[in-house]
């Protein structure tokens, strides 16, 4: 027994001076932790300095009912039952008795009000015992941070977020997501605490020990106007025709800033929403939205002309056992490469490239490449679909019989709808290819801490003479009775653009879709924006034509555009002169110049013109009106000496 009492005696003094920082730093471990307060997301706002997503601080109150002396929870009971009473409407009574129970059963977390704002906070923090703190009053504070978007579903999918599931998985689409780590994130704080039982944790003090600091605010390019129109005009034609998904881009010609972007995706109970970004993300077959693309590149290599006759061989051409088609049954007959762009005839397209470029088809890809459609646009928005472009020269490089005769008319090449869009921008730039650009700065307060400028891909895509090649074509598309944007005219505003109608899925008969589109620019002579729509699987029971169905969402945009903000903010008559005002002017000035201090001839004269000249005199005189309009009658002759308060009757009518 005494060699036992030693054996503990000695363990009691191993653990106590030996050990005790080791297993005291294990109890606190367990006992205290360090909790991450996470900072508050910066705002995001449109171009015109609307909020499009921000982040809002919601607090949980709780109370800590044993921490508190019985002197002060029996003083402040019906004070603090009294507040809560008022602030949550239950009665006093009835919080007098939860409190009452928190106490008697050790419950040291009692909620109060769960999810407030920081007004809220301010107030309940106030009441009587919280105030008293944490350790006096039991007071505890749980603060957490939630993202909402004021505009609601609109470019949500666009703004983005991040989000983190509970594996650690980041998921961050949009601008949010994008620039999220670099500027909207902020950094973190800290604070401790203390385990209290049934695996609840208290805060260990009021106050942070780290406090945290929030991220900066990012103005993107977008415009809400323009982004109410464009997701407004795309729902209306996806329920229309009963499509599955669809997006719209409008981007501003000379500086790349995205002035509107919407993604709709249908639901399985038919419901419309911005699913995903299908304007970044999908690349696909553009179908006859890519003839601009293939008639640029012949005409740079000047291996064709647009007067250039080609013969559409009755709508049917045939290579290696596969068919080339055309829309109109029988084809167009012979006519000039400008035409068979104008009415998109695909037979007339492929012979045109085909015989250009068949001996030497690297030539043709050769050109695409130097107009930069081989590339991404390197967006700092996550997941932008890669362009896809068939080479003879690389292994595996998708090349075959027929790719030169395919990718003529957009198929076996892929782009997602903001690549097209920055190359038919380019055009509508006179050849400038900018790159798309969403955010405009990023601000902390007033202080622009980043600036964004525009960002120049390719000086010039092709040659000015080609561009006012394409220009022209692209005009006739919508203003000529063949063109097949023609049913979009409008002789109030002009529009320049190219249908397309795409085949999906067309190896399978069965699941045989369209991918409707188009893409152009508005006003033709000076674009101010361009515009790309594509709709996907629309019901073809209803349409599928991209005139059709893609045409006249453009329309719209454009017209609201037109409407609703104004490209040019002139009043244009001000310059505008008329020959009678004139001379009535200058009868005015010559007779105000002239008679300073003898009665002047004022017959013929307007009224309030009399007036004002004889109230302006070197003499003081004392005029009154009698009727309204031209001056019939004067009370005193003209070339008359005029006297000081001298009284003048005019008579008008």
């Amino acid at each position: 027994m005494f060699v036992f009492g030693l054996a503990v005696v000695f363990k009691l003094f191993s653990i106590q001076f030996l050990q005790g920082d080791k297993y005291k730093a294990l109890a606190e471990k367990r006992v205290v932790k360090d909790v991450v307060i996470p900072a508050n997301r910066g705002n995001v706002y449109s171009a015109n300095g609307n909020l499009l997503a921000t982040s809002i601080t919601k607090y949980d109150i709780r109370l800590d009912a044993v921490t508190s002396s019985s002197k002060n929870f029996e003083k402040y009971l019906k004070p603090l039952s009294d507040s809560l009473s008022k602030f949550n409407g239950k009665s006093s009574s009835y919080y007098q008795r939860e409190l009452t129970k928190a106490r008697v059963n050790k419950n040291r977390y009692f909620l109060l009000a769960k999810s407030i704002g920081y007004s809220d906070y301010i107030r309940i923090r106030n009441f009587p015992l919280l105030k008293l703190g944490a350790f006096k009053g039991g007071l505890i504070v749980e603060q957490s941070t939630k993202r909402e978007h004021p505009m609601g579903g609109i470019a949500q999918r666009t703004i983005g977020y991040e989000r983190i599931d509970e594996k650690g998985n980041v998921t961050r689409p949009g601008i949010d997501g994008a620039f999220g780590i670099k500027y909207l994130r902020g950094v973190d704080g800290q604070r401790k605490k203390q385990r209290i039982g049934k695996g609840q944790w208290k805060p260990l003090n009021d106050a942070n020990e780290i406090e945290p600091k929030d991220g900066y605010d990012v103005y993107t390019t977008i415009d809400v106007n323009i982004q109410d129109i464009a997701h407004h005009a795309l729902l209306n034609q996806l329920e229309k025709y009963k499509a599955d998904h669809g997006c719209v881009v409008v981007m501003e010609t000379k500086t790349g800033e995205v002035r509107a972007i919407s993604n709709l995706g249908r639901s399985k109970t038919g419901y419309y929403y911005e699913k995903r970004n299908y304007a970044v993300w999908e690349s696909h077959e553009p179908g006859s939205t890519f003839k601009l693309m293939a008639v640029a590149a012949a005409l740079e290599d000047k291996v064709i002309d647009t007067s250039d006759v080609v013969d559409t061989e009755k709508g049917i051409l045939t290579y290696y056992g596969k068919k080339v088609r055309d829309s109109k049954w029988g084809g167009y007959g012979k006519i000039s490469v400008s035409e068979a762009f104008e009415v998109s005839s695909n037979t007339g397209i492929v012979k045109a490239i085909y015989n250009a470029y068949k001996d030497k088809p690297s030539k043709f890809v050769d050109r695409l490449y130097d107009m930069n459609l081989n590339d991404t646009l390197a967006i700092p928005i996550i997941g932008e679909g890669k362009p896809i472009i068939p080479d003879p020269r690389i292994k595996n490089g998708r090349w075959s019989g027929i790719a030169l005769q395919w990718m003529a008319y957009g198929y076996g090449v892929s782009f997602t709808p903001l690549q097209t869009l920055t190359f038919y921008n380019a055009i509508a730039n006179n050849g400038e290819m900018v790159k798309p650009r969403f955010l405009r700065e990023v601000k902390e307060w007033d202080n622009v801490i980043v600036p964004f400028e525009k960002e120049i891909i390719n000086k010039k895509v092709c040659s000015q003479q080609t561009v006012d090649k394409v220009q022209q074509l692209l005009k006739n598309v919508v203003e000529k009775k063949h063109g097949t944007g023609n049913g979009l005219y409008s002789k109030n505003f002009s529009m320049a653009g190219k249908t397309g109608t795409c085949q999906k899925d067309y190896r399978d008969k069965e699941k045989l879709n369209y991918i409707s589109s188009f893409a152009g620019y508005f006003p033709a002579e000076n674009p101010k924006y361009s515009c790309i729509v594509v709709i996907h699987e629309p019901d073809k029971s209803v349409g599928y034509y991209g005139a059709d169905v893609s045409g006249p969402v453009f329309k719209r945009i454009a017209q609201k555009i037109y409407t609703d903000t104004p490209l040019v903010d002139e009043v244009g008559t001000l310059n505008v002169k008329k020959a009678s005002v004139e001379k009535e002017f200058e009868n005015y000035y010559d007779l105000a110049q002239t008679y300073k201090t003898i009665m002047p001839n004022v017959v013929g004269l307007p009224a309030m013109d009399a007036l004002a000249l004889l109230e302006n005199m070197d003499v003081k005189l004392k005029v009154r009106l009698k009727g309204s309009g031209t001056v019939k009658k004067q009370s005193v002759n003209k070339n008359i000496k005029l006297k000081n308060n001298q009284t003048i009757i005019l008579t008008a009518s």
